[in-house]
């Protein structure tokens, strides 16, 4: 979907200012808030597809002016009501007053700990062979779903040539809606500054981005 939070590209908000000795959180409750996310993608299979479109769903206002992990909170709270695993007077009272939803993986045990700490593979087997090849041409589509997509603004409709071929992933697109995986193949696409800026852009400046074969057209 197009949204704030699809920034590449534009002018306005400032430059980036790395914070130098950055702490891993700045209050506990950031580090409760990525718990509770990780166990809660865990035990009721919200992919993070799934979780990245609903932190974009959250209010324009909001999300600018929000922390890392207030957008994190948030987006979490509107899924557990969104799943019906809390409801508004629950959620006003602090605490549970109905006895617990199902959830879609039962119960999470200290036991499934060491599990959601490993990073997941999205690496799937491939049911045809690669479109594209490394030096092709290619131009990604102009498109503008309203559901969640991997595809930077900035670089659609313009014409960039294939780096990399980066192998056969899950489609976030579609996971992002609970669908299915539908694995694509994956790609590195280096684009010209002067391609996506114009005349104006820096002669000098590329842009690599990875973007799934359905992203993509040939020139």
């Amino acid at each position: 979907m197009d949204g704030v939070h699809d920034m590449g590209g534009m002018d306005g908000f400032g430059p980036v200012k790395p914070e130098r000795g950055e702490p891993v959180f700045h209050a506990p409750w950031e580090a409760r808030v990525l718990a509770m996310t990780r166990t809660m993608g865990a035990a009721n299979g919200w992919s993070i597809d799934m979780q990245r479109f609903a932190r974009e769903q959250l209010p324009p206002p909001f999300y600018l002016g929000a922390s890392y992990y207030e957008k994190w909170f948030f987006a979490m709270r509107q899924m557990l009501l969104d799943h019906g695993l809390i409801d508004g007077a629950e959620l006003a009272s602090g605490h549970a007053l109905h006895p617990a939803a199902p959830l879609k993986r039962g119960p999470f045990m200290l036991a499934d700990v060491p599990r959601v700490m490993r990073r997941g593979t999205f690496d799937r087997p491939a049911d045809a062979p690669a479109r594209f090849k490394v030096g092709d041409h290619v131009r990604a589509r102009n498109i503008h779903p309203q559901t969640h997509t991997r595809l930077p603004r900035y670089v659609r409709g313009h014409a960039g040539v294939i780096e990399r071929i980066q192998g056969c992933h899950v489609f976030p697109d579609t996971s992002a809606q609970g669908d299915s995986e539908q694995a694509q193949w994956l790609y590195t696409v280096i684009f010209d500054g002067r391609e996506l800026w114009g005349p104006e852009g820096d002669a000098t400046l590329t842009v690599s981005i990875e973007a799934f074969e359905s992203y993509l057209d040939p020139v």
